[in-house]
Order: C-alpha cells, then sequence, then structure tokens
C-alpha cells in the first residue's frame, strides 16, 4: 500500500538534538564521527478521528548528507507544519526525521506495527551484518575478530582512502575472521582504477567480497559502470542514489548492479519504499543502511526493510556501534538477528 500523508494533521512537532558518543571512531572515506549528529523528533499526528505521537530520527552525516545537526534544528525550529503535505516544503534530513515520528503515529493510531503499516505481509525477522570502520590494519583485524566471536557472519569493510593500506586492512580482517562474509564500502573515495586495483589486490589474497558499495564519486556514473562491468561481485550504488530519478538514471545506464535505501538520504520510508520496490521490480538488488543512528534510526530502518519482505544486504548496525543506548523497545537483538515484535508502531521509548 502507499500512504498518503497529506490528510494527516500535524498538532505539534518538537525536535532535540540526539547526541550520543561512539565507543571507537567512525572513520569513512570522507569523513570521522565522533559522536551521532542526530535530531530526535517527535510528532503528534490527528488522522482517522484519533491522536498519536510518534518519534524519528533525523540522521546527519556531512558530506554525505547536505543538512548538519545544526541545520536541522533550525530548519524545524522555523518551519510551520500543519499537514503531511507540508512535509514537501522540508530539507531531505529533516523530512525523514518528521515523516518517520508521522508514520510511528500513524501506525500507533492503526494499532499495527509499522512494516505491516507500510507492506502488508511483510517479513519480521533479518541479520544485519556490522562495520569496521577505517582504522589501523591491526586494529581493524582486532575488532573484525570481536565481532565474529559475538556472532556477527557479514563484515562491511570501509576503504577508500588508500589502496595500499586498504589491502593490508582487508589482508588482516581475513586472516583475523576467515569464514565471514566481506562486504566493501568505499564511501565514494576511489575512482575506478583504484577500485579495481583494490579488487585485484582481494583476488590475490584470495578474498571473497559479497559485494562493493559505492566505490567511485556520486556523479562518476562512467567509473562506477567500468568498476560494475569488470567486477563478478555487485556493485551497490548509495551516494549516487538519493531518488527515484536516480534510480531511473541508474536503470538507464546500467553503472550498478543495486542501490542502499537509507531514510536520511531519501526523505523518510516512504521514498525509501518506493525506491526498494522500483529496485526490485527492474531485478537490481537492494541493501537497506543508514547513517551513524541509534536504536531509533535503525528500527525504523528495520521496519523498511522487512515492508519490503527482507533485503539483499542489512546494514542496520551502528546502534551497536554507540558507547550508550538512549532508547527502548524496537528491534529485539540476538547478536546480529533482528526480530521486530507485534506492537504498534516502532514501540520506541526514551529510557
Amino acid at each position: 500500500m502507499t500512504l498518503d500523508l497529506r490528510d494527516v494533521r500535524i498538532d505539534a512537532v518538537v525536535a532535540r538534538a540526539l547526541t550520543v558518543p561512539l565507543v571507537e571512531p567512525f572513520v569513512i572515506a570522507t569523513g570521522r564521527v565522533d559522536a551521532t549528529r542526530a535530531v530526535e523528533v517527535s510528532a503528534t499526528v490527528h488522522w482517522r478521528g484519533r491522536t498519536a505521537t510518534g518519534l524519528g530520527e533525523a540522521a546527519c552525516l556531512p558530506p554525505v548528507t547536505r543538512e548538519d545537526q545544526g541545520d536541522v534544528l533550525d530548519e524545524l525550529a522555523q518551519a510551520r507544519l500543519r499537514s503531511g503535505a507540508d512535509l514537501d516544503a522540508l530539507g531531505t534530513v529533516a523530512r525523514a526525521g518528521v515523516e518517520t515520528a508521522v508514520c510511528d503515529a500513524l501506525a500507533r493510531i492503526a494499532g499495527v506495527p509499522l512494516r505491516e503499516l507500510l507492506g502488508p505481509g511483510s517479513t519480521e525477522s533479518l541479520e544485519t551484518d556490522v562495520t569496521v570502520a577505517i582504522a589501523a590494519p591491526s586494529k581493524m583485524g582486532e575488532l573484525a575478530r570481536a565481532w565474529v566471536a559475538r556472532g556477527f557472519r557479514a563484515l562491511k569493510v570501509k576503504v577508500g582512502k588508500d589502496v595500499d593500506g586498504d589491502a593490508r586492512a582487508l589482508e588482516a580482517i581475513g586472516r583475523a575472521a576467515p569464514d565471514a562474509v566481506l562486504r566493501v564500502d568505499a564511501n565514494a573515495g576511489y575512482t575506478a582504477d583504484q577500485a579495481l586495483a583494490l579488487a585485484r589486490a582481494c583476488e590475490a589474497l584470495h578474498l571473497d567480497i559479497e559485494c562493493w558499495e559505492q566505490p567511485c564519486a556520486a556523479d562518476d556514473l562512467d567509473g562506477m559502470a567500468r568498476v560494475a562491468r569488470a567486477l563478478d561481485a555487485p556493485v551497490i550504488a548509495d551516494e549516487s542514489v538519493r531518488s527515484l530519478a536516480d534510480l531511473e538514471v541508474l536503470l538507464a545506464r546500467r553503472y550498478a548492479d543495486g542501490v542502499n535505501l537509507k531514510l536520511a538520504k531519501s526523505g523518510g520510508p516512504l521514498a525509501c519504499l518506493a525506491i526498494g520496490r522500483a529496485a526490485r521490480e527492474a531485478g537490481l538488488r537492494v541493501m537497506v543502511g543508514g547513517m551513524v543512528e541509534t536504536r531509533l534510526g535503525m528500527t525504523a530502518a528495520a521496519h523498511v526493510a522487512c515492508a519490503l519482505g527482507g533485503a539483499d544486504f542489512v546494514d542496520l548496525d551502528t546502534a551497536w556501534l554507540l558507547a550508550d543506548d538512549p532508547y527502548v523497545g524496537g528491534y529485539v537483538a540476538d547478536g546480529p538477528r533482528y526480530r521486530l515484535p507485534p506492537a504498534p508502531g516502532l514501540d520506541v521509548r526514551r529510557r
């Protein structure tokens, strides 16, 4: 089904900073994060004669997102939101937070989990990978070994700064966790030549890479196409696909084999669902991921993945990387295996 938010009355929106320290620095090709840079959004809405309040997370990760935490707080402080139609005036990250909160409230009113409101017949369980951020190769190997010991079977490995250093890191991870599935994410940090050089290094090391995520710059579609043609493992577009229009370009130029869906980059769960369904219909692989988010944001993304009936690659791990968890409820985790209970909405609450 497709939710139409235009007939939803918004009575109140409250935004506050959501800053949670990470256990380890989260370093990717384009930056470093030491704490979440998000905004918690609470929205009270009236729909079908009833009123409820929902929560959403607007997650910023510059330069992946154009907005930072302060931008979203300022925007929502000035916004005059009276109905779901007003969400069209918001920036992408702010909209993602408000739309998630509104959808949470609507599911609470309907008395069903958000996944069922979004996609009848949806699944309720997923298995996520966990991210190993850029660090010294020995440190990345230690982290990989520790995560596998905790039950994780798939590791997303951040690369994109230096081909030789990245190859050494992947070699260390391969030795530390030889049975783990590896998903390599360059966060747009490579040229096509560099990405292919790393792929050749992985072949020489006998590393089995399950997928390659965004090897080249977001606008280097020719470079992405070169990499996708040369590699057997699928190339997943992340920074290059934020909207249905971007997906249409991918389908026309066939520069990648799949897409990564993220609430914050596309403006909320409804846009992610539309992109995911269109990608599936076109035979593309689907990954569902996030920025650096808490249990709140990860639970919302998990409901989107379940509404799609699951995903080829699930990357909903960042709550594991935080030094504190300000929320209770949401998904129930058994290591990397998540189950979404039958409670209405997201069922996430502040501690």
